[in-house]
């Protein structure tokens, strides 16, 4: 095999530039809310101005506050900045520039599991909602009984998200081809273009529009009464404050402090009255990690960081998981169009089949690799715990020398539902902006690890199907074209010589994250069917730490909905307690 074939083998080290050539959309573009303020132009102390106190303005906590302005006061105190006029979040050929950014003031923040997968969290007003890929799913109708929700409210809050983020793609000639073989092996039936969480092979959505400009949940926030919310920006929640009142044993959360970007410190009470609520929207490392801070975890824990604790609750982050992903890298003898994830298999054994591809090589941006790039910490050609930041540097700096040639094809991925695997979050420290202590435990049970082989095996018939033969070379077997993606010569790591034949090994040795991780202050552990938190008063939390798995193939979709749900759910309970009253 010549050196050619090599350099194309370096691709699965780095993976895909989703850089199509699209205008900038007119509606959101330099788009500013009157209600959005940066948090050092607020007073040092609040009192008693505010019914709700969202914490986290990100794929929740958007749809969720401006669901509550509809009639009550709302603040939002979001860590991160505004995604508006960032081209990096807005435009489409720009993917992948905001997760690869590790400056302290990137809208992502990257931290490494005790897994040694490298991953991110959002750090900016919209959530992850604007660092990912746009695929846009909704939850089965089996996951939205599970859950024990409203089906009827979730269909109308689903829509309602819908309106303004989610778009229908245009589906090209590889991504096609990848459909079709789909179906040919067997991922039936074919249920074409739908936002529903169906088995087979489908067309999902995407917050991208036909211009290629996101669409995130902050764009949600056109639905607020601006009379009635305030968002502060780059405002980091470093404690919620509880009282006891009279004889109740039970603490009552009445406010919080937190810090603007000059490292003021700043404090706001909740409006007195037994409606107000503080609402944690942090995300499935914030939320466990800010309860922790505030007195709320294993007493043990807590003392350890000096925290005064308010309630003894262990299993604040506990459940912790990450759906695993795993790729194959196919290099295309033909060009291909930039695509990021559109078609989506929805296979029988529990695994989800979906792809992305395009010549990774523009003028603008060029030799990016996006969502698969090492750039971002998809370094998925080496086992977790050798992915060093030396290694990344290393990978980097190759992929920089390739030629445009390299660069063409695409990735064929898969993902387990679930997973049943799960680990835990503890603090390291008790700065806010420290990332907490992660392990996720990926393929520890053999359910998942079994559901990744097959979703592999798939992935092998996929590629070698009639329908997708045109973008591949012929020379190249789905066993070859495994061993390439998990054995570049880039590194002189140890590898593993039976790739092909152990396909547990593959998953185990070529595992990456898609940021679908959740838990750690899930229903029926930390909060109750109403999300209200076990033990204490006037707080909730709503956002994915609540979930025990990952809704659907993608999550986003069943996040947003989740805030625009529980919202809903809120008015509904204080206008049942004004009408007994």
């Amino acid at each position: 095999m010549g050196i050619w074939w090599w350099r194309l083998i370096l691709v699965s080290l780095a993976g895909i530039l989703f850089s199509p050539k699209h205008g900038a959309s007119q509606r959101v573009t330099g788009m500013k809310y009157t209600f959005m303020k940066n948090a050092s132009s607020a007073p040092s102390v609040s009192y008693y101005e505010y019914e709700y106190i969202v914490i986290g303005g990100g794929t929740a906590g958007c749809p969720l506050a401006a669901t509550l302005s509809e009639k009550h006061k709302v603040l939002v105190l979001e860590r991160g900045p505004s995604p508006y006029g960032n081209p990096n979040i807005t435009n489409l050929d720009a993917f992948g520039a905001a997760l690869s950014d590790t400056s302290p003031n990137s809208p992502s923040q990257r931290f490494i599991s005790q897994d040694g997968v490298i991953n991110s969290r959002a750090r900016v007003l919209g959530g992850g909602s604007c660092l990912n890929a746009g695929f846009y799913t909704r939850a089965s109708p089996y996951y939205v009984r599970e859950a024990g929700w409203d089906g009827k409210l979730v269909k109308k809050s689903y829509e309602w998200v819908e309106r303004v983020v989610a778009f229908e793609p245009i589906v090209r000639q590889w991504q096609s081809a990848v459909r079709g073989g789909l179906l040919e092996v067997g991922v039936l039936p074919y249920n074409g273009f739908t936002f529903d969480h169906i088995r087979g092979t489908k067309v999902g959505g995407t917050i991208f529009d036909q211009h290629g400009h996101r669409h995130t949940a902050a764009d949600l926030l056109e639905y607020a009464n601006p009379t009635q919310l305030t968002v502060l920006l780059q405002a980091t929640v470093s404690k919620i404050l509880f009282t006891n009142k009279g004889s109740r044993s039970r603490p009552v959360a009445s406010g919080v402090i937190f810090m603007d970007a000059l490292g003021r410190e700043h404090r706001v009470y909740l409006k007195q009255g037994p409606k107000s609520e503080i609402i944690v929207s942090a995300g499935a490392l914030g939320s466990p990690q800010l309860l922790m801070l505030s007195g709320i975890g294993a007493e043990r824990e807590l003392r350890k960081h000096n925290i005064d604790v308010v309630l003894n609750q262990p299993l604040v982050g506990q459940g912790m998981s990450d759906n695993p992903m795993n790729a194959i890298f196919v290099p295309s003898p033909v060009p291909v169009e930039v695509s990021l994830i559109e078609v989506v298999g929805i296979t029988n054994v529990g695994s989800y089949i979906e792809a992305a591809s395009g010549q990774m090589f523009t003028s603008r941006s060029p030799r990016d690799y996006g969502m698969f790039s090492p750039k971002i910490g998809q370094f998925s050609k080496l086992p977790p715990k050798q992915r060093s930041p030396e290694a990344v540097a290393k990978a980097i700096e190759k992929m920089g020398m390739l030629e445009p040639a390299a660069f063409r094809g695409g990735f064929i991925l898969e993902k387990i539902m679930g997973p049943i695997s799960t680990g835990e979050l503890q603090l390291e420290t008790s700065d806010p902006n420290d990332n907490p202590s992660v392990s996720f435990n990926y393929f520890k049970d053999p359910r998942d690890l079994k559901r990744c082989v097959q979703g592999i095996r798939t992935i092998e018939k996929v590629i070698e199907s009639k329908a997708f033969s045109r973008f591949r070379y012929h020379n190249m077997s789905a066993s070859v074209l495994l061993n390439m993606t998990a054995n570049s010569p880039v590194n002189l790591l140890p590898k593993h010589s039976n790739t092909a034949t152990s396909l547990e090994q593959f998953c185990r040795d070529t595992v990456m994250t898609i940021w679908h991780y959740h838990g750690g202050c899930q229903v029926g552990r930390v909060v109750d069917a109403r999300y209200k938190v076990i033990g204490v008063d006037a707080l909730r939390v709503i956002d994915g730490s609540t979930f025990n798995c990952s809704p659907g193939t993608n999550p986003q979709a069943t996040v947003m909905m989740l805030g625009r749900y529980m919202g809903v759910k809120i008015l509904r309970e204080r206008l049942a307690g004004a009408e007994t009253e």
